[in-house]
């Protein structure tokens, strides 16, 4: 791939890199779910959350209003079909995927229409499945054996909307992201997509009981009644006058007197600048400066030419890009952060500690071959060149 190409697909790479050198490690006993800072005050969040219901042998869970189908280790959306009987791409459709598209382990697929032809709550034949399924054997699709209503309460199937995240659905429903994800099969990131279809699992009651988890824990939380509205304020009573005395006279002068004007507020502290003395990371030509559309600057240099960190510094990150080419970042003391891409034969390790000068990889290739190289501040790109010796 051309120098350029490359160039258009760091931007999101870059900005990751950054969010990787600056978080603390995380830790998911400690996730603040809702971004609050604190417990949540409404005891749904906190219901615990029932067991996920076992699927047959074929990978269905039938409830009386829809079907879902769970997906197994190695599963695409086209082998779930073949094995409950309807077709891929009806199934890939429905669930906003392709019939190739590959599932997690335990992934929910919600079916367009019932399959396997099941009984009702009440008992009676359910002849729309029946016909289907008919209909599938004669044509030659696989079918699946019949499955029976699950019993107990059936949960709320969500489909996730534009702009929501495991996080907000879970928060909704009152259930915590961790059971949200465990009876969808999300992977350990929580990615939801727009268009899939979620299971809101069921919580368990004081009795032990499941049941269905209700939107908006907050409604129906009773609100604390302010004193004033509980009882009525006490009817003004008329004080008496203060017996005379020169002190109290003096604390009446003085508590007439104008208030003394507050203490000027101390300056605000500057903010660290910048350090003023970047060693080049390489030698070389600007290929190409700092601009809004190049958040950094490309140096021309031969490939395998070494490249030495800007200044002194820690490394916070070292990631790749989408063509797996490398990308180093530094950590400096104040604040800063110098980013290396387009490298090879990285020569330290994330946490290593590195002195200004020290070479800590070498140019990749390109036509022509060049070092791209940022100064940033947190999300903020700067431009290097004022920075630079």
């Amino acid at each position: 791939m051309s120098g350029t190409g490359k160039r258009t697909r760091w931007a999101g790479v870059l900005l990751g890199a950054t969010v990787i050198a600056g978080c603390s490690e995380f830790r998911s006993g400690n996730l603040d779910y809702d971004l609050r800072g604190q417990s949540s005050t409404v005891a749904g969040v906190r219901q615990a959350a029932a067991s996920r219901p076992v699927p047959d042998a074929n990978g269905l869970i039938t409830y009386p209003n829809y079907q879902v189908a769970i997906a197994r280790g190695g599963d695409t959306v086209g082998m779930v079909a073949t094995r409950v009987g309807i077709g891929a791409r009806e199934l890939a459709d429905f669930n906003g995927l392709t019939p190739d598209a590959p599932l997690n382990p335990n992934a929910v697929l919600a079916l367009p229409r019932r399959v396997a032809g099941g009984t009702t709550t009440a008992g009676r034949p359910d002849i729309t499945a029946i016909a289907g399924s008919a209909i599938d054997r004669a044509s030659g699709a696989p079918g699946a054996a019949p499955v029976a209503v699950q019993g107990g309460q059936e949960p709320v199937r969500h489909r996730v909307a534009r702009g929501e995240t495991a996080f907000s659905i879970a928060r909704l429903y009152g259930v915590s992201p961790p059971a949200l994800a465990e009876w969808n099969g999300l992977g350990p990131d929580l990615t939801v997509r727009e268009g899939q279809y979620l299971l809101i699992p069921l919580v368990v009651t004081e009795d032990g009981a499941s049941t269905i988890a209700s939107p908006d824990p907050g409604l129906g939380a009773p609100t604390p009644i302010p004193p004033s509205a509980s009882s009525a304020l006490p009817e003004a009573v008329e004080a008496e006058p203060l017996p005379a005395s020169p002190q109290l006279d003096q604390f009446r002068t003085e508590a007439s007197e104008p208030p003394a004007p507050p203490a000027p507020a101390p300056p605000p502290t500057p903010e660290p600048a910048a350090p003023t003395g970047l060693q080049r990371p390489v030698a070389g030509d600007i290929l190409k400066p700092f601009s809004s559309s190049n958040e950094g600057i490309d140096f021309r240099a031969p490939e395998g030419a070494a490249v030495s960190a800007a200044a002194a510094g820690t490394v916070a990150a070292i990631t790749r890009d989408t063509d797996q080419v490398p990308i180093l970042v530094l950590r400096h003391d104040d604040g800063l952060l110098t980013v290396y891409a387009n490298i090879q034969n990285i020569r330290v390790e994330k946490g290593d500690s590195v002195s200004a000068g020290q070479p800590i990889a070498s140019v990749g290739g390109g036509d022509p071959s060049f070092l791209h190289f940022e100064a940033r501040r947190g999300f903020e790109a700067v431009d290097p060149a004022p920075l630079l010796r």
